[in-house]
């Protein structure tokens, strides 16, 4: 999904670079703000972020903006403060299969950026994070919380076209301890991972490959991506967010927590049976977001999907 980059530009020596005449970005201490042609597009969070000092959060996108400007997603939202934006986030986290806190809701973990790169291309904007995972669960020396995993994750921004944006998401995962797993929820539900926190309409439209379909309790095994459509513009009018992901269950299957209200959308990964991270080859996982104005039709949906 990623191209090699032209060049590389660092946020802390470059406060805004300009780029292919429509894309640019804004650095502040809490994070980046991706614009085209001066309009928002998101704004990717960098720095901790506490609600009066609870559901600390770092390393996820929020807002999300259509092409009107109109904000997509939530954070802190009532029904579930621990949601935020555009995240990926697990319940299990085990090290020695023992519990390292709880990432998803954001309990007794922490991500630390550590490194915000740009790189720029005539067709793309994308941003490189490095993070390390902690947990007071797990310490050294002087009982400092010790890193768990190295993330590195890519977040690449296409230019707009007449009426919709490409955002590719690649997340790469490497253990720095042995014997390190994540899972998702221990219940029958098993979710977790990239998940987005979506302000929903009040009648939503939910569609995969395999057609219109309506969400259900616990996952749904439906096609790699599923659509999201209904009032999301700022008019009222139709707009809408396709979410594609590339990583299968060990089954072969794309499994789904999918809402109608008051909660996220989650692309599962890898249910609720942890799977082993690596310390030499990491596990990468790939999505892929598409914001659109008005209503795109089936063969159109399936093209962005690959």
């Amino acid at each position: 999904m990623m191209k090699a980059p032209a060049y590389a530009l660092l946020l802390f020596l470059f406060p805004q670079v300009f780029f292919s005449q429509t894309l640019s970005f804004v650095k502040d201490e809490q994070g980046v703000l991706v614009r085209e042609d001066g309009q928002p597009v998101l704004f990717y969070q960098a720095k901790p972020k506490s609600l009066d000092g609870k559901f600390e959060r770092a390393h996820y996108i929020h807002p999300l903006y259509g092409l009107d400007g109109a904000v997509l997603t939530e954070d802190f939202p009532e029904d579930h403060r621990h949601h935020r934006g555009v995240f990926w986030a697990w319940h299990q986290v085990l090290a020695g299969g023992r519990p390292m806190g709880d990432a998803w809701e954001c309990r007794d973990f922490s991500w630390e950026v550590n490194t915000l790169d740009i790189t720029a291309s005539p067709d793309d904007l994308t941003l490189h994070s490095g993070v390390l995972w902690t947990s007071p669960e797990f310490t050294g020396t002087g009982g400092q919380p010790t890193p768990l995993l190295e993330e590195k994750a890519l977040v690449k921004i296409s230019p707009s076209t007449a009426n919709y944006r490409v955002i590719d998401v690649e997340i790469s995962l490497r253990a720095l301890v042995p014997e390190l797993k994540i899972g998702g929820s221990e219940d029958e539900k098993g979710y977790g991972g990239f998940s987005v926190r979506l302000k929903m309409p009040d009648t939503p439209q939910f569609a995969s490959d395999e057609g219109p379909f309506s969400p259900t309790e616990n996952a749904l095994r439906t096609g790699h991506w599923v659509n999201i459509s209904g009032s999301m513009a700022k008019d009222g009018g139709m707009a809408g967010l396709l979410i594609v992901s590339r990583n299968p269950a060990e089954d072969g299957t794309h499994p789904w927590i999918l809402r109608e209200a008051g909660s996220m959308q989650n692309a599962v990964y890898p249910g609720r049976v942890p799977v082993p991270i690596s310390n030499q080859a990491p596990t990468v996982l790939r999505y892929r977001l598409v914001v659109y104005q008005g209503a795109l039709g089936a063969e159109a949906l399936r093209k962005l999907a690959e």
